[in-house]
């Protein structure tokens, strides 16, 4: 670890926070002044119950409170805050700090022909409204569920905002899925309205979408209406070619705008569904409660990252990821969102820095692949790119030491660089910035304030410091999901989180704490794959490679390559049958198109067998903790574990005759 911190806030930085701000406002409770992130997090965490009270009232929440802010139940899931409060997510995602000038910015778009698209706060009002209007038409009310399939445009704020303001529940997933994909997500949830796009563009190609999206329609039953927003200009064509399509011009065009309304539900009552990677088998439907996520999201957009009236903020995301939920809620802070769709490398690694220095962007939200493709390409912004650059974000995997060198010694020397780690199980962060506070290179700066985060051993006990464990939190917090949709006696949703240590969260991540107070995260402890930092799920894969009647079994792990990770699928051939090359490219080709680009294995191998549990399961961790070099454990619950030796050493897998690092870089 580094002697001296990569970056320390000054003094005005500090007085400005919003930190001191709730300090403040904190002290008649506290019974002593909170000056620094360390103390008032220590006080969340002695009184969690006058904490999260007193950040319902520091940020104005609009709605009724109810009588008691926290009630404790035998254990974390039966916990419930706020159980007397009704409120609205998009009332107050569009109401608590919109300014008083309604033609001010609100959301911004670029995409890659850089011409910007912007909607004023009133614009913003006027198209939430007619969708209103619409969805109420066409049958939406609370608890109804309402899908996007669309890019990261401001058409997307505005459908998911309409559908909040009914009290009816969102959900969404990127157009570059492929139907498969799409159908496992939706289908399990049955949404009423499909908000669609007529294709996107990437790399400077376009793709339309229509053929995908019919098939998608077609087997969706519960869809009454199809909606289709025009990005390519073929959006009346599109919807004119489904049985309930219509254009987004035409379903708002029969209503005027009006004062919104809003459905006041209960502080519990489902917002959001969020899907799991899918890593064996359909991925989870994880169901979001709407004062739990406008509660958590303004916590961190306030006090973790100083983000407020004025700020404009900017995170890379697609609607895929649980990132475009956390952009989105920067609205109920009164920051303006700017927004992308396309590739952040064309035409070239500039692009997003032309977006910083036009748009006057103050927090620049990323990946951890992305700034560390920068630093391999040797990117140097130019002259003011940076300039109103106060704090950049990173989160998809750990943001390694050289990555903070690179963004201190060549993007800029004063920002608060802020590592953020969490997950779509809590559409949130465990971990994460303190602007207050010094940046050491290479950590997490602290645990999210009113989360009791800690690192355990395997035996259940807290790690010491500097000892690898489990990321737990052991304490409820208002965004731990409602549950899993389908999941009536919530036996899936314990099996998840509480299977590992009862009681207890387990994050499936592992991770240390440092003597500075800082996490450091090494990977997750699960197989989900991680290429580039986007985690992807193994079943997807498996899906597509079962279409081939040539292979008869496969598994897919992710092989560390020393800073990222990529995915390598073993194959076993059918008798007769041969791995040849015209084989690997269409099975490369079929999980491209009926996944996506980032679920494509650098390597297809064959294989005379696959090891496999007793009962029947294909043991992923088994296999690449073998390709690491690895010990194995438990080699007793395999019903072949001779199958292992397959995968030992294998010339395929070593980097330039070297055989690939051990262990989680």
């Amino acid at each position: 670890m580094a002697s001296e911190p990569i970056w320390t806030p000054d003094a005005a930085r500090i007085a400005a926070s919003e930190i001191l701000r709730l300090g403040r406002f904190l002290e008649p409770v506290a019974g002593a002044a909170l000056t620094t992130g360390c103390a008032l997090g220590d006080f969340a965490q002695r009184d969690p119950e006058a904490f999260w009270s007193a950040l319902w009232d520091h940020f104005g929440i609009i709605g009724d409170k109810g009588a008691a802010p926290f009630i404790a139940g035998a254990d974390m899931i039966d916990t419930r805050f706020f159980p007397g409060a009704r409120l609205n997510l998009a009332e107050n995602l569009m109401g608590l700090n919109r300014p008083q000038d309604g033609t001010r910015d609100a959301i911004v778009f670029r995409g890659e022909d850089r011409v910007p698209l912007r909607w004023s706060w009133a614009d913003l009002e006027s198209h939430v409204s007619r969708l209103q209007q619409a969805l109420a038409g066409a049958g939406v009310g609370p608890g109804d569920r309402v899908a996007g399939l669309l890019p990261n445009r401001p058409e997307a704020v505005a459908a998911m905002l309409a559908t909040a303001s009914l009290g009816a529940v969102w959900c969404s997933a990127s157009p570059d899925f492929g139907a498969r994909a799409v159908l496992d997500r939706f289908g399990q949830i049955a949404p009423k309205v499909l908000f669609a796009t007529d294709g996107y563009y990437y790399a400077g190609k376009s793709f339309d979408i229509g053929q995908k999206l019919g098939a998608i329609a077609e087997n969706l039953p519960s869809v009454r209406c199809t909606v289709v927003i025009d990005y390519l200009g073929r959006a009346e064509d599109t919807a004119g070619a489904l049985a309930n399509g219509t254009s987004l011009a035409a379903f708002e065009a029969p209503f005027a705008t009006r004062p919104l309304s809003f459905a006041r539900m209960p502080f519990d009552h489902p917002a959001l569904v969020l899907f799991s990677s899918g890593t064996t088998g359909a991925p989870k439907c994880i169901v979001h409660r709407a004062g739990g996520v406008l509660l958590q999201h303004l916590k961190e957009h306030a006090l973790h990252a100083d983000i407020g009236p004025g700020s404009r903020l900017f995170y890379y995301t697609t609607l895929g990821w649980m990132m475009w939920n956390w952009l989105v809620s920067g609205l109920g802070r009164g920051a303006v969102l700017l927004l992308y769709d396309g590739s952040p490398f064309h035409p070239g690694p500039g692009v997003l820095f032309d977006y910083a220095r036009d748009e006057g962007m103050t927090h620049f939200g990323t990946s951890a692949k992305y700034i560390d493709s920068l630093r391999k390409a040797g990117f140097v912004p130019g002259a003011g790119d940076m300039e109103t650059v106060t704090a950049m974000l990173s989160t998809g995997s750990p943001l390694v030491g050289e990555s903070f060198d690179y963004v201190y010694g060549t993007l800029k020397s004063d920002i608060h660089l802020a590592s953020i780690s969490g997950g779509t199980d809590i559409v949130s962060c465990f971990v994460l910035g303190d602007p207050t506070a010094p940046v050491w290179r290479g950590e997490i700066q602290r645990a999210g304030f009113g989360l009791a985060v800690d690192v355990w051993t395997d035996a259940g006990r807290p790690a010491a410091t500097g000892e690898k464990g489990e990321l737990v939190c052991t304490a409820a917090f208002p965004s731990m999901p409602l549950g899993f949709w389908g999941d009536d006696d919530g036996a899936r949703y314990r099996d998840a989180y509480f299977s590992r240590f009862p009681g207890v969260w387990c994050q499936g991540d592992f991770a240390e704490r440092r003597e500075t107070g800082g996490f450091v995260i090494h990977g997750r402890s699960d197989a989900t794959l991680n290429p580039g930092g986007v985690r992807i799920g193994t079943a997807e894969i498996y899906a597509e490679v079962e279409k081939f009647a040539q292979i008869t079994d496969a598994v897919v792990i992710g092989q560390d390559t020393g800073d990222d990770v990529r995915v390598v699928l073993f194959v076993v051939m059918a008798s007769g049958r041969v791995l040849d090359d015209d084989l690997v490219c269409r099975v490369k080709a079929a999980i491209r198109n009926g996944s996506s680009p980032r679920h494509v294995p650098a390597l297809v191998l064959a294989v005379p067998d696959i090891p496999r549990t007793k009962s029947g399961k294909v043991t992923e961790l088994a296999v690449r903790d073998v390709v690491h070099g690895r010990a194995v454990r438990n080699t007793d619950s395999l019903a072949n574990p001779e199958a292992l030796d397959h995968f030992r050493d294998l010339p395929a897998l070593a980097f330039g005759g070297v055989a690939p690092p051990g262990g989680v870089q």
